[in-house]
């Protein structure tokens, strides 16, 4: 079924608001990206010296070396941290996704109060924040993983995207008190959905488009597990932890 819910997602991607909020997450990602990228720059330009001397010769390549190194640095960051930026950004925008989906495929729902901004920012960050944190220490397990390292990587993305994703989505409908709930019953079937969000992130390119897909799959899951629930009056939200 997670693989229907996919399929959906997946058919709405040219929706007027998937394509705004994808638009508006990769902008402002690629910013603080490049931000990031003109710091480091600027950062080595200050502590390197333009010439210096070995065996009696003055070397004079070294600049160009290390700005070819920090391009290539610049590839690897973007890996690692592509995704966990574009998430926090979709983030501020979950409300425009999940409702782009209950308007085409649940248009007999209530509507949902929108979530105050600050509390979609705090949420954000927080999630931006566990993303950053766990691969950043999973790095170490990394190093002993060998040929395990990406059924690693997407076992313990895919937990984390799960449980987000499907966290979000659900209290905005129900409260966190019931999402949690929902969630903890759910806990096998949202881990393999969220895995099977995880794998695209090892792929450029496509796993740009996964935080949106991501959102919109755990819509149509949250109310194919929970119809009762999701049926119910909005009930406010709350903090996600």
């Amino acid at each position: 079924m997670i693989f229907s819910d996919f399929g959906k997602a997946v058919n709405q991607m040219f929706d007027g608001r998937f394509v705004k909020v994808l638009a508006m997450g990769l902008g402002l990602t690629i910013l603080l990206l490049f931000g990031v990228y003109g710091v480091f720059l600027a950062f080595l330009d200050w502590v390197t010296p333009d010439t210096f001397t070995i065996f009696g010769r003055e070397v004079t390549w070294i600049d160009d070396l290390l700005s070819w190194a920090s391009i290539a640095l610049m590839a690897l960051m973007s890996i690692f941290l592509m995704v966990p930026v574009a998430s926090a950004f979709t983030g501020l925008f979950l409300e425009d996704i999940a409702a782009a989906v209950e308007d085409r495929h649940y248009p007999h729902l209530p509507n949902v109060p929108r979530f105050p901004w600050t509390e979609a920012l705090r949420d954000s960050l927080g999630f931006f924040g566990i993303l950053i944190v766990v691969n950043m220490l999973m790095l170490v397990l990394y190093i002993f993983a060998g040929p395990l390292i990406p059924l690693l990587f997407w076992a313990i993305n895919g937990l984390l995207l799960g449980r987000e994703y499907y966290q979000m989505v659900a209290m905005r409908r129900i409260g966190r008190k019931a999402a949690n709930e929902s969630r903890r019953r759910h806990f096998g079937k949202i881990w393999f959905a969220g895995t099977l969000m995880a794998i695209p992130l090892s792929f450029p390119l496509i796993n740009l488009f996964i935080p949106i897909l991501g959102v919109a799959t755990f819509t149509h899951m949250f109310h194919r597990l929970e119809p009762n629930l999701a049926a119910r009056t909005p009930q406010p939200s709350g903090p996600i932890r």
